[in-house]
């Protein structure tokens, strides 16, 4: 088989049957929450068109075969689902949310503890490659090195294995660590000494310590997360969900954050967060009380 799919390149006017398209949308919307509206089928054929190849498959119709009619939906599910759902992540996006973590999330929670250095805990609820992460836990480590007084752990989910991997890996094209303040990548960050290869750092041991990564769908009806959890990030997801699907995963966040807990959503989600019965604190971010 591996000689055959080299030998393959999928025709680019070959398009998936409308039919399929539907199944595969609906497919999605019910495991993963992710709409999939029939203006996104070019963008679904263009991601899929690698894993044809992988398979050996000439034509999307063998691949509605095999996902509809031959019985290979069970097998394939999780790498459709890492062929469509969408990973745009930076390091430093959103950076009010990271000031405002260090200004007044933290300090309050720390001040609300009565136990002696404190575990804060920190939840990338939709945390892609891990680049939202692993900022959560550089943030969190230059506030430890200035203060003494709490201890920090995070823990990174996402839908797709593939970017669960990379977040594990914790290796990033050097490009991408851009937005991180010089201080921090001198502190955090290794650089391939590889020559000839394309220039990649990696994070630092000390701070892959604090990290951990699982997949996890949102869809789901429950989470196997503790529910004392101080901070959850749900940023820039929710709009891919239907508004039923975003309060359902919403309120089962809610139940993991401990009293006093935040929640920060996507700054171009603030309009989802007026349904929200927690305080609002700062833009997208919001109190349990």
């Amino acid at each position: 088989m591996p000689a055959l799919a080299s030998q393959i390149t999928t025709d680019v006017d070959d398009h998936l049957d409308m039919r399929d398209f539907q199944r595969i949308a609906t497919l999605i919307g019910t495991e993963v929450g992710i709409k999939l509206p029939p203006a996104k089928r070019l963008m679904v054929e263009g991601r899929l068109r690698r894993r044809l190849r992988h398979l050996g498959l000439a034509t999307f119709a063998e691949y509605g075969d095999l996902l509809f009619r031959r019985d290979g939906l069970e097998g394939e599910l999780p790498y459709l689902i890492n062929a469509v759902t969408t990973n745009k992540t930076d390091f430093f996006r959103e950076p009010e949310h990271f000031d405002c973590m260090v200004k007044t999330l933290v300090p309050t929670l720390i001040e609300q503890r009565k136990d002696r250095s404190p575990l804060i805990k920190v939840w990338s609820a939709a945390s892609s490659t891990g680049a939202e992460a692993f900022t959560i836990a550089m943030v969190l480590a230059d506030l430890h090195a200035a203060r003494r007084d709490f201890r920090f752990a995070v823990l990174g989910t996402d839908i797709s294995t593939d970017v669960i991997e990379t977040g594990q890996r914790a290796i990033y094209p050097s490009e991408q660590i851009a937005p991180v303040p010089p201080g921090m990548q001198t502190r955090y960050l290794m650089h391939s000494r590889r020559s000839g290869a394309r220039p990649e750092v990696r994070i630092v041991p000390e701070l892959r310590r604090h990290v951990r990564f699982e997949r996890l769908n949102l869809m789901d009806a429950a989470y196997p997360y503790d529910r004392d959890v101080d901070i959850i990030f749900l940023r820039n997801v929710l709009i891919y969900f239907e508004k039923a699907d975003q309060a359902k995963v919403i309120t089962r966040l809610v139940g993991h954050l401990r009293p006093g807990g935040y929640l920060l959503l996507g700054h171009s989600e603030s309009m989802i967060g007026t349904s929200i019965t927690m305080r609002q604190v700062a833009p997208a971010v919001f109190q349990k009380v």
